[in-house]
């Protein structure tokens, strides 16, 4: 199998802007002679740094990252969009580039002109446009707006018309940088279905995407870039499955920062060390309305919740979990003085504030008989069954009529991931089954 994109240990450093060291015109920057050569480290940053690939003849390639990661360099270095600082690209093939919405559409003019200016620049002949064009205003869905200036196109229409004309040159090799993601479903199921038909004629695909589903399902290999490197290659399931990983430790750690800025901000507020009072801050009185509360903590402290923590199923604490899997949330309390009357209580709520469920000992008829000194309690959750999203808890410790010995409210945060997509808030236990004459199958490859 011969090779259609080659990257040997390609660097693109790009110069940082900032207010120091602009140049009036490209000639005044030249004229000194300090165009990248002459600039400080801190004044320039890599895009790619040694980055090596290789796609083959036929193959569709992935590439994925984080936001920053230089995906878009890549596959503007294969267009020949822009030049490597240092390194080799190689490309063997006529390419079709859809790269960024609406790149080569002039505003002014209509659709149809548009589509012949385009197609001229991709290497066809206006015969050849001509030959094709109902086929790409009708694939386009443009029919009655062609004719229209396309600066009065929505962002839909510019990348349905994109796409359309860079898949209908018949290039050797299709260049995709994300833009499926402004179309609507119906549409996206065409363009897939497009690189379906791609991949049976032996057509070579880069794509560049945030959609992990999509790269398992359609990419040969797939390639893994993080801050400019490669991180890992080949495999779709493993090179996506380590991103995945790596991921969620990012954001474990961000949202472990986050929850011990959000208590420190509260502590701060009750103790008057801070200017802001937050609406829950006020450490003796509860707020007048509960769900309508923001992060805070109040009470009397007679008895203290002094760490929470979430546990998964392997045993160690976190703040990302699967959806499924068992979790455990760990209260540590403290009496600084022998109570009879207590409750233990916990609240989940999603990101919008919505409540999916509270409970505490009292509803579950236990009934606290003594408690002294110091105490663990834990909410054991045998299937975190939750669609995925950004949860919050409340945990509290309080009288049997309410009153609050220790409230923490909101300063809790888990995230749930799933590799399925459902929507809502709860994910209950469930099948399919069917009966007569429906027959389903499951996706796989096409």
């Amino acid at each position: 199998m011969s090779t259609a994109i080659a990257l040997r240990d390609v660097t693109k450093i790009y110069r940082r802007y900032g207010r120091r060291r602009q140049f009036s015109t490209l000639k005044s920057a030249i004229l000194s002679g300090t165009m990248l050569s002459d600039l400080r480290p801190d004044e320039t940053f890599p895009a790619l740094s040694g980055v090596s690939f290789e796609v083959q003849k036929g193959q569709t390639y992935g590439i994925i990252g984080r936001n920053g990661s230089g995906k878009s360099t890549a596959l503007k270095l294969v267009a020949g969009i822009t030049k490597p600082t240092s390194g080799t690209v190689s490309v063997d093939g006529r390419i079709s580039a859809l790269i960024e919405l609406g790149a080569g559409f002039h505003p002014e003019i209509s659709g149809r002109e548009n589509v012949f200016i385009n197609g001229i620049m991709l290497g066809l002949s206006k015969r050849e446009i001509t030959r094709r064009f109902d086929e790409i205003v009708e694939f386009a869905e443009l029919e009655d707006f062609i004719d229209a200036p396309v600066k009065t196109y929505s962002s839909g229409m510019y990348m349905r018309l994109g796409f359309a004309v860079a898949i209908n040159v018949d290039p050797d090799i299709l260049l995709v940088d994300e833009v499926l993601a402004v179309g609507d479903e119906a549409f996206t199921h065409k363009c897939l279905d497009k690189f379906g038909e791609f991949r049976r004629r032996g057509k070579t695909v880069l794509l560049v995407t945030h959609s992990l589903g999509l790269v398992e399902r359609f990419c040969d290999e797939v390639l893994w870039l993080d801050a400019g490197r490669a991180r890992a290659d080949g495999d779709p399931r493993r090179v996506v499955g380590a991103y995945i990983t790596a991921v969620e430790q990012r954001e474990e750690r961000q949202l472990a920062q986050e929850d011990a800025k959000a208590r420190d901000s509260v502590e701060a507020s009750a103790s008057g060390e801070t200017g802001a009072t937050l609406e829950a801050g006020a450490k003796d009185e509860p707020p007048p309305d509960m769900f309508r509360a923001t992060e805070g903590r109040w009470g009397s402290r007679e008895v203290e919740i002094v760490g929470v923590r979430f546990v998964g199923e392997d045993g160690s604490g976190g703040h990302v979990f699967h959806s499924g899997e068992r979790v455990s949330v760990h209260m540590q309390v403290v009496a600084h003085e022998p109570v009879e009357d207590f409750v233990f209580g916990i609240g989940l709520f999603n990101a919008d504030g919505v409540c999916c469920y509270g409970t505490n000992t009292s509803i579950a008829e236990l009934v606290g008989d003594r408690f002294e000194g110091t105490g663990e309690v834990t909410f054991a959750i045998d299937g975190l069954d939750l669609t995925e999203g950004t949860y919050k808890v409340d945990v509290a410790v309080h009288k049997r009529d309410g009153v609050p010995y220790d409230y923490h409210r909101l300063l809790y945060t888990f995230r749930v991931k799933s590799r399925t997509k459902d929507v809502g808030i709860y994910r209950p236990r469930h099948r399919w089954e069917f009966g007569g004459g429906i027959r389903l199958r499951p996706r796989i490859g096409e």
